[in-house]
């Protein structure tokens, strides 16, 4: 059987693509190349709606809400952290899209930075720790249950084509 985890980890691979992108689109910017909007925009969608609204979504929803019911078996409970991540990503990204509208190339690199360093990190941590966590705790019958909610939560937030869209997305500014 395919773990939830599984599913969320290669995920996270197409989010971490955005993030270096970011990270190389904020270098070029401050050794004076001209602001990319264009760059930018299609950062802030996929980061809003493939990241947050697809994939958190499924995370705090699902993954964490089970975590959450079965923590007596943990040994400690890292979701909140999570989600103050995920809220914290958010901030930045909210930040980023206000600096875009400014065309302040401060505010745009200040913010992309520490949102491609956030996500990065909550990824590992998610990664390397949550989810082994997670594939230990949780009984097979549950892990099938969070694997039935994934695909209902794929179809109610992404209609057909969009998470297509997003990967392609994804893969265009691994090769930027």
């Amino acid at each position: 059987m395919e773990k939830p985890t599984y599913i969320l980890s290669q995920e996270h691979k197409s989010i971490l693509k955005i993030a270096d992108a970011l990270i190389k689109e904020c270098k070029l910017l401050e050794s004076g190349k001209k602001l990319d909007k264009d760059f930018f925009v299609k950062a802030i969608d996929f980061i809003k709606n493939y990241a947050d609204k697809f994939h958190h979504a499924k995370e705090e929803e699902i993954l964490f809400a089970e975590l959450n019911k079965n923590s007596e078996s943990l040994h400690c409970n890292p979701v909140q952290q999570m989600i103050y991540e995920h809220d914290l990503g958010r901030k930045f990204v909210k930040a980023l899209e206000k600096g875009l509208n400014k065309n302040n190339k401060l505010e745009i690199i200040k913010n992309a930075n520490a949102y491609a360093q956030l996500i990065q990190e909550h990824i590992f941590k998610e990664d390397n720790i949550l989810f082994n966590l997670a594939d230990n705790s949780l009984s097979p019958q549950i892990q099938e249950s969070i694997l039935k909610k994934f695909k209902q939560a794929e179809i109610k937030n992404f209609k057909k084509g969009t998470k297509e869209k997003y990967l392609s997305l994804a893969k265009e500014f691994e090769n930027r």
